[in-house]
């Protein structure tokens, strides 16, 4: 006797109260964050919130050629967004635009005056000698100084004056300091290729030192007001490191923050300014043949050739800390190297590099030597009151839709539509945590665009919920009842789901890519919102449309479940009424088939 044909096969109903389970405890974690992150709504882009928009335009100066490149505008911005962050300005934006355009968008709150004369400024890069080092934290205040008036009376002679809290050092740095790993990578050694005649005095020295047998970078490292904002700078107090560096000019000394080479902050003493970021003619990051090491080599101009052979020759001669020079960008230490030797035309800053560090040190370096300066092109004041209009007829926009949407389902699916109405609401409370979370995780800003991508993906949802349901109904007309017409139809509704999902996430991506500024909002949330319509159908709608196939309402298909077999136009269950008898059953009639 042959084997019976297996049909197709069929898919299994699984357990859908674990999947439902699963989407129940995400949806909790989500929402628990969103509200122990104290962010309880999504961070709302310029043209929602108000504030204003600057557009800068890179420009090369006379004489310079290929200074605007990829590597440049993105140092650039990384400046850029650093200044204006340190006005307090935590969620402004910072992006290229083209390939010589970076747009600024500054959200309303911000001294918009203040904003201006930072991002339109090329970034200042000092070479300064290290004076003193001190862990970053504030020093306490010894006891022995505690007496404001003697404190004064001893602070009148500045030979006497001592710094706050460091019984290890004095006011004038000497070779009995400890030395200390400094900024980002600490030098084992510069190499050298002149020796010109060291300089006997500096800038900070009056002219009765010059015949000082040991020239140093300052007589006295600090003033008075000095030595009290040394003493009392905290490093790690990003509000401090901001205004460390406001109103010093090149000539004075200054104080500066760094990070040394296990990441913990340290405040510095720096003299006056030796030379300035035009005085490097070019900066790389390659591998010393020798040692295998990172490496970074510095190119210096003729004229900066001269000044940096000049200072080399003065902190070669000098013990640890003050053999140092600090690499300082806009106010902060970005590298420390010591000095063995005296230097000329070029340097290499050897330490504990990995390529990125190097990468990122060299790419500091050339950007400070470039003269690539920046104009306005324009600047927008976006107000708060167009900002809420915009918003409100988003949500009016957002809001037509999703009614127009469930009302087709109401009317169409009836019963059904009790399914995908707990679809979308699932879908938009994990769209909405997500793109709370998402604000002070990755800088994402809901902006108009951004509204519009979130509309559209209401029909992408409703749609996927379209397909499913079709596809069971087509099971009941051809005459199966809703619990195997769930299972049988599932698979081939996920097919064409995924598939459906899969275009417009690739276009949402293609977007992304080839888009800058705002329609960038628009494409993230198409394809957030389309790889969540996934997850909702798979983990939510499917498992949901299982348990209800199990309920009366539903499997016996009432005429307001929206899967009655005769409004759908079922056929009758032919193989119920057939019958493999023996020879005394007669033919079975067509009609009664």
């Amino acid at each position: 006797m042959a084997a019976p044909k297996k049909g197709r096969r069929q898919s299994a109903p699984g357990k859908p109260g674990r999947s439902l389970a699963f989407i129940l405890i995400a949806l909790v974690a989500l929402t628990g964050g969103m509200f122990l992150s104290g962010n309880t709504t999504p961070r709302l882009g310029i043209d929602l919130a108000g504030g204003t928009s600057i557009t800068l335009q890179a420009k090369n100066e006379p004489g310079q050629k290929n200074a605007i490149n990829p590597t440049n505008m993105n140092t650039a911005v990384s400046i850029i967004n650093n200044r204006v962050n340190g006005l307090g300005v935590s969620e402004a934006e910072v992006q290229t635009q083209g390939e010589d355009n970076i747009i600024v968008n500054i959200p309303k709150g911000t001294n918009e005056k203040q904003a201006r004369e930072q991002v339109g400024t090329t970034a200042q890069l000092y070479f300064r000698p290290v004076l003193t080092v001190a862990s970053g934290e504030p020093t306490p205040e010894p006891s022995a100084s505690s007496s404001g008036k003697d404190k004064d009376k001893d602070k009148a002679d500045p030979d006497k004056a001592t710094e706050k809290g460091d019984d290890k050092a004095s006011s004038t740095p000497t070779a009995s300091d400890s030395p200390t790993s400094q900024g980002r990578a600490v030098t084992d050694g510069l190499k050298a290729d002149a020796t010109p005649t060291p300089k006997a005095s500096d800038k900070g020295s009056d002219k009765d030192d010059k015949a000082s047998p040991t020239p140093t970078p300052s007589a006295d490292p600090a003033t008075a007001a000095l030595q009290k904002k040394f003493t009392e700078l905290d490093c790690t107090d990003k509000a401090q490191r901001g205004k460390v560096g406001d109103g010093i000019k090149p000539s004075e000394q200054t104080v500066a923050c760094g990070k040394n080479n296990a990441g913990q902050w340290e405040k510095y003493v720096l003299g006056p300014a030796e030379l300035n970021g035009k005085d490097v003619d070019d900066a790389k990051a390659t591998i010393n043949q020798q040692s295998g090491a990172w490496v970074v080599n510095m190119d210096f101009t003729s004229g900066g050739s001269k000044k940096f052979s000049k200072t080399t020759s003065k902190l070669s001669q000098q013990q640890p800390p003050m053999n140092q020079f600090a690499i300082v960008l806009d106010g902060e230490v970005a590298s420390a190297p010591s000095v063995n030797t005296t230097l000329s035309a070029n340097a290499e800053i050897s330490g504990s590099f990995t390529q990125e560090s190097a990468q990122d040190l060299a790419n500091i370096l050339s950007y400070g030597a470039l003269p690539l300066t920046f104009h306005e092109q324009s600047v927008t004041t976006v107000s708060p009151a167009l900002g809420g209009e915009q918003l409100h007829a988003g949500l009016i926009a957002g809001a037509i839709g999703l009614a127009l949407v469930i009302i087709y389902l109401v009317v169409y699916y009836r019963g059904l539509s009790l399914i995908a109405i707990a679809s979308l609401l699932v879908s938009a409370a994990l769209t909405y945590t997500l793109m709370t979370l998402l604000g002070p995780a990755i800088s994402f800003t809901l902006n108009l665009p951004a509204v519009c991508g979130a509309i559209v993906a209401i029909g992408i949802t409703a749609d996927s919920f379209i397909v499913f349901f079709e596809r069971v109904r087509d099971e009941i007309r051809e005459g199966r009842t809703l619990r195997p017409a769930v299972e049988r139809a599932w698979p081939r509704a996920r097919r064409t789901i995924l598939v459906s999902d899969f275009v417009s996430f690739l276009a949402a991506a293609v977007l992304f890519i080839v888009t800058v500024g705002k329609v960038q909002g628009f494409a993230f949330t198409l394809g957030l919102t389309t790889l969540l319509d996934v997850v909702v159908v798979f983990f939510f709608t499917k498992p949901l449309m299982t348990l209800m196939a199990r309920k009366k309402f539903f499997a016996n298909g009432h005429k307001w479940s929206g899967l009655d077999p005769k409004r759908l136009g079922a056929k009758p269950p032919l193989r119920r009424t057939r019958r493999a008898t023996g020879s005394a059953a007669g033919p079975v009639d067509p009609k009664e088939a």
